[in-house]
């Protein structure tokens, strides 16, 4: 039996503009509309606009909300101060992670919080779980909010032909409450994950297609274009952002990731806390790496990474990197090889070297 999948309210937009639509995360996306090399390229020199409507959104409020927070997330979550945001992680008892997120700070006792969409009703699920009796109240608002990422060089010009809103002074992981195109009650927050200078809006459902048409219509002079799923994954990749179910996932911690800096192990207990602080003083028993090629296959999940005869880890993610003009990828490694100058990587059978990177792949 099929999967019914789910629609963002641009999904008709998307149509109307060309966007090849596929099957992701339980939604029809578009994964690109003129090609995925032009969109990254417009991405990186002007700007693209991104529908991740298909996102989960959940409201944490009550007496007790920052410190529930703070007891099921590895970030400082009351110290984030009102009209902020921050990453984190959020984990299993074992150092899993449940998935990665973005808390955003309304009022002292009130957060919002951007769930992966894969993950959302898990992660609304899994934090009502462990509340108690604290003082908090977890409200499912999935479906309230559509998500926009407008991201490039140009986003702040473009999205001020269409706001009032002061968006110099909008810190990064800052954000301001207003009207964006007539939509009232707008979170315009300068956060984003393509590695690029932008914003990202939380607007109501409905508001959705008249603010995507308005903003579209004001950047077009200015090089903007709609962007897709494709160009997103390796604006992402290039920037070593991570994404679940690749870099990070239940069997990847956020030691294992590189993400360690997002744990603050000098906070009082949270869930995780002592598998994550074993990895931390110990070593983990794998970790994520960073690496090119030089062929122009690319490495895809799953590919195989050998030392010598060995297989010692996977590759996680795969793509072309168009600014590098080169395949790039992570992959997951044993303990001891995350250095080795020797690791190659299967791809249908032919062994190619891996040169290990430094991140981020693009600056």
């Amino acid at each position: 039996m099929s999967e019914t999948l789910a629609r963002t309210p641009l999904y008709a937009l998307h149509v109307e503009l060309g966007g090849r639509i596929v099957p992701f995360a339980g939604w029809e996306m578009p994964v690109q509309y003129t090609g995925i090399i032009d969109e990254h390229m417009a991405v990186r020199k002007t700007a693209g606009l991104f529908d991740v409507s298909h996102m989960g959104e959940a409201r944490v409020r009550g007496r007790d909300a920052a410190a529930f927070l703070d007891g099921i997330m590895t970030n400082d979550m009351a110290t984030i101060r009102v009209g902020m945001a921050r990453y984190t992680v959020m984990c299993q008892p074992d150092g899993g992670c449940v998935d990665d997120l973005i808390v955003y700070r309304l009022a002292d006792t009130e957060f919002l919080i951007c769930l992966n969409a894969s993950n959302a009703q898990k992660d609304i699920a899994w934090m009502r779980s462990l509340v108690g009796h604290q003082q908090v109240e977890i409200i499912d608002e999935c479906s309230a909010w559509a998500q926009l990422a407008i991201q490039g060089p140009v986003a702040e010009k473009v999205l001020s032909e269409v706001t009032a809103l002061p968006l110099a002074t909008i810190k990064r992981f800052g954000f301001l409450i207003g009207e964006v195109a007539g939509a009232a009650g707008c979170i315009v927050s300068r956060t984003g994950y393509t590695g690029s200078p932008g914003f990202e809006i939380y607007l109501p459902a409905d508001s959705a297609e008249k603010v995507a048409r308005a903003l579209l219509a004001a950047g077009q002079p200015h090089g903007l274009v709609p962007a897709g799923l494709g160009a997103r994954d390796s604006l992402r990749l290039e920037a070593h952002y991570p994404l679940y179910g690749h870099e990070i996932s239940e069997r990847i911690s956020p030691i294992q990731a590189g993400l360690g800096w997002t744990v603050k192990f000098a906070k009082p207990a949270f869930v995780g806390r002592e598998a994550l602080h074993r990895q931390a003083e110990g070593g983990p028993s794998s970790s994520v790496i960073l690496f090119s090629l030089e062929d122009r296959r690319i490495a895809r999940q799953g590919a195989a990474v050998f030392a010598g005869q060995t297989q010692v880890g996977e590759v996680l993610s795969g793509t072309l990197s168009p600014v590098l003009n080169k395949p790039i990828g992570t992959a997951l490694v044993a303990a001891g090889f995350a250095d080795s100058r020797e690791l190659t990587v299967d791809i249908r059978g032919l062994r190619l070297p891996l040169h290990i990177a430094v991140a981020p792949f693009v600056k």
